[in-house]
């Protein structure tokens, strides 16, 4: 497939829907969204995926949200988009890049530890203090951040 990302300019409305699909606060994602730089994923003029990057710390950068539309999920476009993401966070000069997923999303953390992540941390109740709705994914509550870095 072929697939062409880019940075999304300030004019142009974010894609919410997916946004919202991987991470479902508005509050946060708007937050996030003024501070960080939002990259779109678009096949045959249409947008099939998202990342954010954010700068945390000096020489550090967290990729906030990643989600691909449902026709397109599977670990190739978002291994793709990690990839790229990385890519980004070194051509901007970062030092380590860190994400960070709930403990009930077994594919993801699957997914980045392939991509060279490694856990670092749990922010336990991260989901229960910043989180108004129960999450639960695989039969499983999301309750903790699994944090992951890798340098770059």
């Amino acid at each position: 497939m072929k697939m062409n990302i880019r940075q999304l300019p300030v004019h142009e409305n974010p894609p919410m829907e997916l946004l919202l699909a991987a991470d479902p606060s508005q509050k946060i994602v708007d937050e996030y969204l003024k501070r960080g730089r939002c990259f779109i994923a678009e096949s045959r003029n249409q947008r099939i995926g998202v990342y954010v990057l954010l700068p945390t710390r000096p020489q550090t950068i967290e990729l906030v949200n990643l989600a691909v539309v449902g026709q397109h999920q599977g670990y190739s476009v978002e291994k793709y988009l990690l990839r790229h993401a990385i890519k980004t966070a070194q051509m901007m000069k970062y030092t380590t890049i860190e994400i960070g997923t709930g403990n009930s999303s077994i594919g993801q953390l699957a997914l980045y530890q392939k991509c060279g992540f490694r856990i670092v941390g749990v922010d336990i109740n991260f989901f229960l203090r910043h989180y108004e709705e129960e999450m639960t994914e695989h039969g499983i509550r999301c309750t903790d951040m699994i944090r992951l870095a890798q340098d770059i």
